[in-house]
């Protein structure tokens, strides 16, 4: 009895609409569970504090894979290379036409092996935020290595980094301020400054409220700016060679293997700019190119100062300056130009160097502060 009813009940029209094949059935049970595995879920960080996910981190499974992104980064692959490169392009290019006459030009082996080695040391930094997604710098690495001792040594030594970066660019700004103003006379009656220091007063107030800029998409454009004066730089040394009138005929030396200590300092010293990098890292759209973008930056930064070294050293010989900038002709309009390119380029290195100590400020505050608040606050501190 029960046998026939199953086959009139078999034998019954199905609508399309609710009749599944075994093969639909598959398909549905598959489409389900790539639903359930693209689920998104709480941070970890609001699950173990027992809150609300509110800080904007969210978890996907993709694949199998844990993948954790932040909401609001929007750093292209390009955008980071340039964030990049505009760090680490700088006034150490300067001194490379020096170091490689003074080192001999099997050094240049330092400079690429020095490049190599901070680019890999670049590929670690990101290899270790992406073990640790919580990690946000420098020193949240150092306490997840070290626990909170760690902490505090690393972020010691990185304010430290920072304040005396931003005193070298200080420097570096009123020397070559007094080159460009030369003869130029400025007196305040209630400041006790002289000319140059009332010059170059001026010159960082005006770079001052670039630090104010929140994240490093605002300030890409300060990277921009600092890879044209870099290359406005280059090109001025290049039209030197072509139309000032000075001969690239000067020997460089093979090997002066007493000078690689102090050469070395200056080869090291042209790719400062790790501080930065965890910050570049958690803004970028796709963090796994990160070390794709670390080997295009160090490679494109390593060729040209290679090039300016080989070519201010052939220019000038054993005359050349620490600084290739005042070894060029003085009365040369392209000299003016690489002057005032090197005035602007440590302009364009404030907002990029004070930009972890401004993150990590902002992150500190209380969320109850508004933007505006904290804007302020920022602003005091900078000051």
């Amino acid at each position: 009895m029960l046998g026939k009813l199953r086959k009139s009940m078999a034998k019954l029209p199905c609508p399309q609409s609710t009749c599944l094949s075994p093969h639909q059935v598959e398909s549905e049970t598959v489409h389900g569970a790539n639903l359930a595995s693209s689920q998104v879920v709480e941070c970890d960080v609001c699950i173990e504090e027992n809150e609300v996910c509110k800080c904007g981190h969210v978890r996907s499974m993709e694949n199998g894979n844990d993948v954790d992104q932040q909401a609001g980064t929007d750093s292209s692959f390009h955008l980071a290379v340039l964030n990049m490169s505009g760090m680490l392009i700088g006034l150490g290019q300067l001194s490379t036409p020096y170091a490689l006459e003074n080192g001999g030009w099997a050094s240049v082996l330092l400079l690429v092996g020095v490049g190599v080695i901070c680019a890999y040391s670049s590929h670690l930094l990101g290899k270790c935020l992406e073990r640790n997604p919580k990690s946000q710098s420098y020193a949240d690495i150092g306490e997840h290595a070290f626990g909170r001792k760690g902490r505090v040594l690393v972020a010691t030594f990185i304010y430290l980094e920072i304040f005396m970066a931003l005193v070298s660019y200080t420097i570096s700004l009123h020397d070559n301020l007094i080159t460009v103003f030369a003869g130029a006379r400025l007196k305040l009656p209630w400041a006790k400054l002289s000319t140059s220091q009332l010059i170059t007063v001026i010159a960082v107030l005006i770079a001052l409220p670039s630090l104010w800029l929140r994240d490093l998409s605002s300030i890409s454009f300060l990277s921009s700016g600092g890879i044209l004066m870099s290359l406005t730089i280059f090109t001025s040394v290049v039209c030197t060679a072509i139309f000032g009138g000075v001969k690239t005929n000067h020997s460089i030396p093979v090997l002066h293997v007493k000078n690689i200590p102090a050469v070395s300092g200056l080869y090291i010293f042209s790719y400062t700019g790790h501080i930065v990098f965890p910050n570049l890292y958690k803004a970028m759209k796709d963090p796994s190119k990160f070390t794709k973008v670390s080997v295009v930056s160090f490679a494109a930064v390593t060729a040209l100062y290679t090039a300016l070294a080989f070519l201010g050293a052939k220019l000038f010989g054993p005359q050349v300056s620490p600084q290739i900038t005042l070894s060029l002709p003085q009365h040369h309009f392209v000299t003016k130009i690489a002057l005032w390119a090197t005035v602007l380029t440590p302009m364009t290195k404030y907002a990029l160097e004070f930009a972890p100590f401004a993150i990590q400020l902002e992150h500190n505050l209380p969320n109850s502060l508004s933007s505006r608040t904290k804007l302020i606050i920022r602003g005091c501190v900078v000051n």
